[in-house]
């Protein structure tokens, strides 16, 4: 059953406190659950992709304006 994506506004926060707060999210989370994070820290960028890659997540990347767009689907 499809649920409506959760949300994590990391602006303002540096590393790691993003992935961080991905992962405690994600392990709340079952498999196929959508969430969306908002970052700022240029470090995320390679952070949270890492952290999607090492843990067999999907993930996309927009960005928008200063603002990092992860859409991740958790394994």
């Amino acid at each position: 059953m499809p649920t409506e994506p959760r949300l994590i506004d990391a602006r303002g926060l540096k590393c790691p406190l993003p992935v961080l707060k991905l992962e405690k999210m994600l392990d709340d989370l079952g498999t196929g659950s959508q969430l969306t994070v908002l970052a700022t820290d240029p470090m995320a960028e390679i952070d949270i992709p890492l952290y999607c890659r090492q843990h067999g997540h999907q993930y996309t990347l927009a960005r928008e304006d200063d603002v990092l767009r992860f859409e991740i689907v958790s394994a």
